[in-house]
């Protein structure tokens, strides 16, 4: 049987730098995958030595596009350690600030890194407006909501756009997809109704980014959050600015409801066949890129004031493996290990728990073959990226595994957005393991989130105005940091996020961070279990190997970053890379 290799590198539309190495048979199906980081990260080591009050502010640079997420979860592995609980106030503007994080970087990632492997650009020029207007009244219907563009007039001006673009070889942005490729299943209305909210997405998300900013100081890297509670007390005893929040997440949600949800039941309806297929799945259940049906998350959005991991949680913590949604297991964080088998680290041979894990590089390059092509070598060390095990498991962390977990443990508010989903778009429950449905899990939290922050805006407006201004508890730092650890463990919009401290004499001695894309995106372990991406790809069928559209759509759908798995230095300067700039990007 003749195999072949397809080398997706970089794969483009994520944040951070990101290799995929495929094996398909003589029917065009990946048999066997390889998920790969290129680029080395150092954070942990520039927080040893340093005061565990500044953690938060180095720890967010770990990334621009999670920004928030990394300082608060930071933060609160401080606050574990010294044994601190917030105030009401702070817990509401800290879910408040990721609430919005949530809900932006959802429309961002679909809109602007994900769509473009749904909507077909150039098809969109054959689209007639006025049938597009009916269409978008028909999906958004579906979704009971009504549309947030109907006029016809509007959907002719952003088709005169792209045919102008297209007449002038000047697509810019759209210049190198696989226009044409025929696992694109949107008729050509569907494709202008997505080209359509693609650019208004670009207007909407600018507003969500505001409304971290209210609360955070800026966006990214807010600035509000300090151990102990939230500085940002002038802004919620300002009514005014309590109102501006308000009225910029309602803009957001009539978006959310009237594009962003009609569109994914669109795809999910397109891409049901694909979504249902058990002979293109890792495991024979569900769909193409259903993986390894195993979730994880540490559960996220305290509900109460009880305290580190005794509070109620919007988003429930909890483990399903191999799909056995009746059987939930709760997380206990001693189970988590890190494995540097296949990945460029020098280790000690046996996975390590974060708190003794190091990072200490070890790149032994790549393999150049007689086609001259460089491939990973990967029998031996093959990624940047380490391999997170739970209970020696890999496991899938993100929307999906939230939406999976709560309707597993039957979480009210869950499972009526999960079950709504799937009553109006008429697709069985199982078409959620597969690449559609970890993006439909992505618009149903969405949706889930703008409500829900509706609620607590109101709820923090309320307690102010009956006089709880408290926003901070204060500690007795030479007593708290003298030698302690602590963690913090929640969610990041991408999945589940641990931050491991050790402070020995007021001073950091051992810092470590599993990210939601070291959990997914990590190579094969000591006993050769793949990871989350290289598990989603097997049984996946390509259309046209010179375009593997198939791969990116499913790689996508997890919404990888990169730069929070793996970061960044090289200490001599060496070039890294060569990038051209095409100037047909100035438009």
């Amino acid at each position: 049987m003749s195999k072949k290799h397809i080398i997706v590198d970089p794969v483009t539309r994520i944040e951070g730098h990101l290799r995929i190495e495929a094996v398909i048979d003589e029917n065009n199906q990946i048999v066997d995958a390889f998920s790969a980081s290129t680029m080395f990260r150092g954070i942990e080591t520039i927080m040893q030595g340093r005061d565990p009050r500044d953690c938060g502010l180095m720890a967010m640079r770990i990334c621009g596009v999670c920004t928030g997420t990394h300082y608060q979860r930071s933060i609160e592995a401080v606050e574990d350690a010294f044994n601190v609980t917030i105030p009401k106030n702070a817990r509401l503007v800290r879910n408040l600030i990721q609430g919005a994080l949530y809900v932006h970087d959802h429309l961002v990632h679909f809109y602007h890194l994900h769509a473009l492997d749904f909507v077909d650009v150039v098809a969109a020029t054959k689209a007639d407006p006025e049938a597009t207007a009916a269409e978008a009244v028909k999906w958004a219907g579906v979704s009971g909501h009504k549309p947030y563009i109907s006029a016809a007039a509007d959907f002719k001006a952003v088709q005169e756009r792209v045919i102008k673009f297209v007449k002038e070889g000047r697509l810019g942005i759209f210049g190198n997809g696989y226009w044409g490729n025929n696992h694109y299943h949107w008729t050509p209305e569907q494709n202008l109704i997505g080209v359509a909210h693609y650019l208004k997405a670009l207007d909407i998300q600018r507003d969500m980014a505001k409304m971290q900013a209210i609360f955070g100081g800026k966006n990214p890297h807010p600035q509000s959050i300090v151990v102990g509670g939230v500085t940002c007390v002038q802004d919620i005893q300002n009514p005014a600015r309590i109102a501006l929040f308000k009225q910029l997440l309602l803009d957001s949600n009539e978006f959310i409801k009237g594009a962003y949800l009609p569109d994914v039941y669109m795809a999910g309806t397109a891409y049901a066949k694909e979504a249902t297929d058990k002979e293109a799945t890792y495991k024979g259940i569900g769909g193409t890129g259903g993986g390894l049906l195993s979730y994880m998350s540490y559960g996220d959005f305290k509900l109460d004031d009880t305290g580190f991991y005794n509070a109620a949680q919007l988003f429930p913590s909890g483990i399903v493996m191999e799909g056995d949604i009746k059987n939930v297991l709760e997380v206990d964080q001693n189970k988590i290990t890190e494995d540097v088998t296949h990945a460029w680290y020098e280790g000690t041979g046996k996975p390590e728990h974060p708190y003794v894990g190091t990072t200490i590089p070890k790149y032994t390059g790549l393999e150049k073959k007689a086609d001259g092509y460089a491939y990973l070598k990967t029998d031996e060390k093959y990624s940047w990226i380490k391999s997170p095990r739970y209970d020696g498991k890999a496991v899938e962390v993100g929307p999906l595994a939230r939406m999976v977990i709560g309707f597993a443990k039957g979480d009210e508010r869950i499972t009526k957005y999960v079950t709504n989903f799937l009553k109006r778009s008429g697709l069985p429950v199982e078409v959620l393991f597969s690449t559609v449905g970890r993006t439909a899990a992505r618009a149903i939290e969405t949706e889930l989130m703008g409500d829900v922050m509706v609620e607590w805006v109101d709820e923090l407006a309320k307690n102010v105005a009956n006089g709880d201004l408290s926003t901070w508890t204060e500690f007795d730092f030479d007593v708290v940091a003298a030698n302690t650890k602590g963690r913090g463990m929640a969610e990041a919009p991408r999945g589940a996020l641990g931050h491991w401290v050790n402070i020995k004499e007021g001073k950091v001695s051992n810092y470590q961070a599993i990210v939601p894309s070291t959990w997914n995106a990590g190579p094969r372990d000591a006993s050769g279990k793949l990871g989350a991406y290289e598990a989603s790809l097997i049984g996946t069928k390509v259309a046209d190997p010179e375009q593997p559209l198939e791969i990116i759509r499913t790689i996508h759908s997890f919404d990888p970053c990169i730069a929070c798995a793996v970061h960044v230095v090289d200490t001599k300067g060496k070039e890294l890379a060569v990038y051209k700039v095409d100037p047909n990007c100035a438009f």
